[in-house]
């Protein structure tokens, strides 16, 4: 690993002086940390924003619930209010890695790299949430921008995420046996105005697929997913799965989660 200075801000102005000033947030290391022991990534100064209290918490405003960046894994996974309301996303956390990984990574830290199989990103997507930054805030469809790459300008933090409340969600993972990332998950959220389907680990990042939103849109049951056809042109593939497999996936998760959400 690489020499770096290590700061530890207390607070979020203090957190976003560093970050203005070219320091890189470290949100909870589950990917940073790895990448700079391998010597991929080589930051000279790091601001570890595990100190900054008004970035934790879970809490209910009106028909949404607003997580703070620097909660963790096991945090949005145990809230008891959070799994009443909307549960795919206490489950989603659940299964995420290992219990180290939970114990340690965030749900900030998740979002802002953008990972193209990790779980959080397909909820952000699928519930419609809205990113809040230092600066601004960012809807969901607004947010994501391939591989690795979000809206985010440079030293620009994500604070929190709100969630709008679904009248019916679940989220299903097939994972890659090894990394427990995602090999396909399905997020699919239903609201009075329509349903909304988001994908991970099927392409080269997370995208919203808008032949099961019309069908669920119109008959919300596993036999509309399963009549529309998958087009794997654009998908991965790999030594885990041919694009032909991760199309058949994303069919079968679909089902199993619309299945699963009707209950």
């Amino acid at each position: 690993m690489y020499a770096f200075t290590l700061e530890r801000p207390a607070t979020l102005a203090d957190a976003a002086r560093l970050a203005a000033a070219g320091a890189k947030p470290l949100a909870g290391g589950q990917t940073m940390l790895a990448s700079m022991k391998l010597r991929l990534s080589s930051p000279e100064q790091v601001a570890d924003l595990s100190g900054i209290k008004e970035l934790t918490g879970i809490c209910r405003e009106g028909n949404a619930f607003v997580i703070g960046a620097m909660t963790r894994h096991i945090d949005v996974a145990n809230n008891a209010e959070l799994k009443a309301a909307i549960p795919a996303l206490t489950d989603l956390a659940a299964n995420i890695g290992d219990r180290q990984v939970r114990a340690m990574g965030t749900l900030g830290g998740s979002v802002a790299n953008n990972d193209p199989s990790a779980c959080y990103p397909s909820a952000v997507l699928a519930l419609g949430a809205t990113i809040h930054t230092t600066s601004r805030k960012i809807a969901a469809d607004d947010f994501f921008q391939g591989m690795f790459a979000t809206a985010l300008n440079e030293g620009e933090l994500i604070t929190a995420i709100s969630f709008p409340i679904p009248k019916r969600a679940a989220y299903m993972k097939f994972k890659q046996p090894a990394s427990r990332f995602a090999m396909v998950g399905v997020f699919v959220a239903q609201f009075d105005a329509g349903v909304r389907v988001a994908v991970t680990g099927a392409a080269n990042g997370v995208f919203r697929h808008s032949g099961l939103e019309a069908a669920l849109s119109a008959s919300f049951t596993p036999a509309a997913a399963a009549a529309v056809k998958i087009d794997a042109s654009e998908l991965n593939s790999d030594i885990h799965a041919t694009a032909a497999y991760r199309a058949n996936l994303i069919s079968v998760q679909t089902q199993r989660g619309v299945a699963k959400a009707l209950g």
